[in-house]
C-alpha cells in the first residue's frame, strides 16, 4: 500500500476543505475555518526542492502506467487509482486524500496557484458564457452538472531562458500621387534587418499527456505574482496530477512560444514603416534555460450533446473560460426560418410600396 495525508480539522477531527474564496481552510462539519499555518505540516517544507537535473539522474526511469492502491486513513478503505493521481477522494467516506509519494522527495512541485474561483464564482462564469448563444440546446449547462465539477490541480513547467535573435525581412514602401493626366504608384523594395535579445520567465507549457495543449495554452494568462510555495495542504477538496510528460519533452513546445514571441515583437518594431513585411531569414536562439515545476488550477467541464462530448475549462485563477458550443439543430431551424420570414414580410412590403 501507498502513503496517503489527509487534513484534519484541529477542532474535531473532520476532513477540511480548501476555500478558493476565503482563501482559508474549512470544515464542514463544526464550521470552523483556519489558516494554512494553523493546519499544515511538519513537514510541509523539509522535501527536496525540485530540480529537473536531479530528478533525471535518480528518479526518471520510473514507471507511470497501471494502477496504484492506497489506504484511506479516515476509514480504512482501500483507494485504487491511476499512477498519475496526486490528490483525490476517498469514494467510500469522502475524505480529501493526497498521495504523499507523488509530490515528494524528488517530485516535489516548486510551487503553487491555489483556486481563487469557487464553485458560486464557476456557476456565473459558465452561465454568462452561455448567455445570448440563441442557438445553445436549453439546460445545456444546469447547476446540478456544474456542481458536481472538481476543480483539478494540472502540471505546468515553466521555463525561464534568455533569446538572442536576428531577423531579416523583404520589406515594401508604397507613394501614390496624381497630376492633371494621371495617377501615379510607386513601389520601393527593401531588405531591412533586426536584431536584438529578450529575456523570459515562466513560459508555461502543461505536462500532462491526457490533457490538450491548445486548451490548456487558450486559458492563459496566469498571473504569476500569486505564486505560492507549494504545501501539501493546498490541495485539500480538490483533485491533482502529477506530470508524465516530462520537461525535456516539453522543451519544444516552450522554444516555439519564445521563438514565435521574439519573432513577433522584431516584426511589430518595424511594421508600421513599412506597406509590407515577408520574413526571409530567422535565427533566433536560446540560452540559459531552466525549468520550475508547478501546479495550476483548473476546472474541466466535459458535458455531453447529441452523441458527442463538449470539453470547456476555466483557469480557476482568473476565470477565464474556453470551449466549444453545441448548436440546437431545432432550434437554429426555427431561427433561420423566423428570419426568413421576416425578410421575405419585408420584401413583400418594399414592393408593396413601390408597386
Amino acid at each position: 500500500m501507498s502513503e496517503l495525508v489527509s487534513f484534519k480539522c484541529p477542532s474535531c477531527g473532520s476532513p477540511l476543505i480548501y476555500s478558493a474564496e476565503k482563501g482559508r481552510f474549512q470544515c464542514e462539519y463544526c464550521n470552523s475555518d483556519f489558516s494554512f499555518e494553523q493546519v499544515k505540516n511538519a513537514d510541509v517544507n523539509a522535501d527536496t526542492e525540485f530540480d529537473w537535473g536531479d530528478y533525471k539522474e535518480n528518479v526518471s526511469q520510473e514507471s507511470l502506467e497501471g494502477t496504484v492502491s492506497y489506504l484511506c486513513h479516515s476509514c480504512g478503505a482501500e483507494v485504487i487509482t491511476d499512477a498519475v493521481t496526486a490528490a483525490s477522494f476517498c469514494p467510500y467516506c469522502g475524505n480529501t486524500i493526497v498521495m504523499e509519494q507523488n509530490l515528494s522527495g524528488f517530485i516535489k512541485p516548486n510551487g503553487i496557484i491555489p483556486f481563487r474561483i469557487d464553485k458560486k464564482r464557476l456557476m456565473e462564469i459558465v452561465k454568462n458564457y452561455g448567455k445570448g448563444k440563441k442557438l445553445l440546446p436549453r439546460n445545456f449547462f444546469t447547476r446540478q452538472k456544474i456542481e458536481k465539477i472538481q476543480g483539478l490541480y494540472l502540471p505546468f513547467w515553466l521555463y525561464d531562458c534568455h533569446a538572442d535573435g536576428t531577423m531579416g525581412f523583404d520589406a515594401t514602401r508604397i507613394r501614390t500621387w496624381s497630376d492633371s493626366h494621371y495617377n501615379y504608384t510607386e513601389t520601393s523594395h527593401y531588405y531591412v534587418t533586426c536584431d536584438g535579445s529578450m529575456d523570459f520567465a515562466h513560459v508555461p507549457v502543461d505536462g500532462s499527456l491526457r490533457m490538450d495543449d491548445a486548451l490548456m495554452d487558450s486559458i492563459e494568462p496566469y498571473d504569476f505574482s500569486d505564486l505560492q510555495e507549494f504545501a501539501k495542504g493546498y490541495l485539500s477538496g480538490f483533485v491533482a496530477e502529477r506530470f508524465d510528460e516530462d520537461a525535456d519533452s516539453c522543451l519544444d513546445r516552450a522554444s516555439g512560444r519564445v521563438k514565435s514571441s521574439v519573432a513577433g515583437t522584431f516584426r511589430e518594431s518595424i511594421s508600421s514603416s513599412y506597406a509590407s513585411l515577408t520574413t526571409s531569414r530567422s535565427n533566433i536562439t536560446l540560452q540559459d534555460t531552466s525549468v520550475s515545476y508547478v501546479l495550476l488550477p483548473v476546472y474541466l467541464i466535459t458535458l455531453q450533446y447529441g452523441g458527442q462530448n463538449y470539453t470547456f475549462a476555466v483557469n480557476g485563477q482568473t476565470g477565464k473560460i474556453v470551449g466549444d458550443l453545441p448548436m440546437d439543430k431545432k432550434r437554429a431551424a426555427g431561427y433561420f426560418l423566423g428570419i426568413s420570414a421576416t425578410a421575405a414580410a419585408a420584401i413583400l412590403a418594399l414592393l408593396t410600396f413601390v408597386f
